[in-house]
This record gives structure tokens, sequence and C-alpha cells, in this order.
């Protein structure tokens, strides 16, 4: 069989399914933050594809190189089996996200997968197995890092989506105080020329409530969305510096 070098395309992959990963996921933090739910499924379900179509492409090239063992060394061990793990958790998300199913399944999925992956990394950095051992930790750490955070990420939308009513925060609204002046006017004036207005409850609620209420997500969801989108995006940097370093070589010393 011929030697084919596919670890660029491969990194590549990395690289495009961390930024459609973390693209969906602001777009879908984005509705939960305006309190539309029908805009975080529309965000899911449009992501499904591409994600999807990375994820199958991720889990073919891994399979083909668990199989065929294209890359001489350590390489073959180190990096197929965690990039099998890779595209199953991408297809295990899209499907989840296109049949509007519980996303905290696949999120566990990368839980396991995440930790995993950081084994991997940190034993290739102890042992020295690649050329790049410290960039190679870090791409693995990073995505490793962003598995783990995908459990609990898509637990809260997954509670979101089915109680969205009693996941936001209402925003009170106090009614405006009297300035300094009215009240000294008020104090000042004779009761005599002053009309006298009755009061309904009707008229007091209208002058409570200037303005409509605002929706926020509570602290604990908006930061575990937050903490996870910042994983994926340093999971793309990480593998385009990965990619950095190995594209070179690649395209010069192409077999």
């Amino acid at each position: 069989m011929t030697f084919v070098d596919i670890l660029a395309f491969q990194q590549t992959i990395l690289l495009v399914a961390a930024v459609m990963v973390c693209y969906v996921g602001v777009a879908a933090a984005w509705a939960m933050r305006r309190n539309d739910a029908a805009g975080v499924r529309s965000a899911l379900r449009s992501g499904a594809i591409p994600v999807g179509s990375v994820g199958a492409i991720a889990t073919i090239l891994a399979v083909w190189g668990e199989v065929a063992w294209p890359l001489p060394g350590s390489y073959n061990i180190l990096f197929t089996d965690v990039y099998t793990l890779f595209g199953l958790t991408l297809v295990v998300l899209a499907i989840s996200m296109a049949t509007s199913a519980k996303l905290q399944f696949a999120g566990l999925f990368g839980l396991v997968s995440g930790g995993v992956t950081i084994a991997y990394g940190w034993a290739g950095y102890a042992q020295g197995m690649t050329k790049d051992p410290l960039e190679t930790f870090l791409l693995y750490g990073a995505f490793g890092l962003a598995g783990i955070l995908a459990f609990p990420a898509t637990f809260m939308v997954d509670h979101y989506l089915a109680h969205p009513e009693s996941s936001i925060y209402v925003a009170k609204v106090k009614a405006p105080r009297a300035t300094g002046v009215g009240r000294r006017a008020s104090f000042g004036a004779s009761r005599a020329v002053q009309p006298v207005v009755p009061v309904t409850p009707s008229s007091e609620a209208s002058a409570t409530i200037q303005t409509p209420p605002k929706f926020r997500l509570p602290k604990y969801i908006g930061g575990m969305l937050v903490a996870f989108l910042v994983s994926m995006g340093l999971a793309a940097l990480a593998a385009l510096l990965y990619l950095n370093t190995t594209l070179p070589a690649h395209l010069a010393y192409a077999p």
C-alpha cells in the first residue's frame, strides 16, 4: 500500500470542528440569553449537518488509520485512538442536535473521551513520543478539557429547553422615586389647592412598572456555557498552532 500522509488534513479537521462547535455554542447561548427556546433549537438543528459531516469524515479517517497504520512510529496509536473518539463524539452530538434528543448523553460521551484524550496527551509528552511533545500535549489538553466541560454545558442546555420559564431571572423594576424638588414643592404647597386624585390598584401597578421585564440567565448556567466556549476557542487555537508546525513540512516533502 502506498504511504499517504493525511496528518495535516486530520489536523485541519480538528480546527474546522472546533470552530463549528464553538459557533453553534455561541448561537445557542445568545438565544438562551434572550430567552428564545425556539432559537436554541434552531441553532442546534442548523449546526447538526456540518458538525455531523466533519465527525463522519474524522471517524472514517480514524478507523482507516487504526487498520492501515499509515504513520510510522508512535503516531499510529497516540493519534488515531483519540481521533476515533473525537469523530464519534461529533457524530453522536450531531445526531442529538438533529433529532432534538437530550444533549447530555453526547456530553457524557465527550466527558469520557476528554479524560482519555488528556491521558494520551500526558503519556505522549512524558515519554517524548512526538517531535513536538509540548505542542501535542497542549492540543490534547485543550480538546480534552472541552470534552469534559461539554457534559455540564449540554446538561444546562437540556435543563433550559425542558424548563425555559424556570431557568431565568426576571429583573425587578423599581418605581421611580420623587425628586428633591418635587418633595419640597409638595410640602410647601397649601393643602387647599392640591387636587385629590384617588389611587386605584391598577394605577399603582402602572406607576410601578415603567419598562418591560428583562430576562437573564442564572450565573451558574451562563458561567458554565462561557467556560465551555472558551475551552473550545482554546482548542481551535491549539489546533491552528499545531497545524502551523506540521503544514510546511507536509507540503514541502509530500510522498
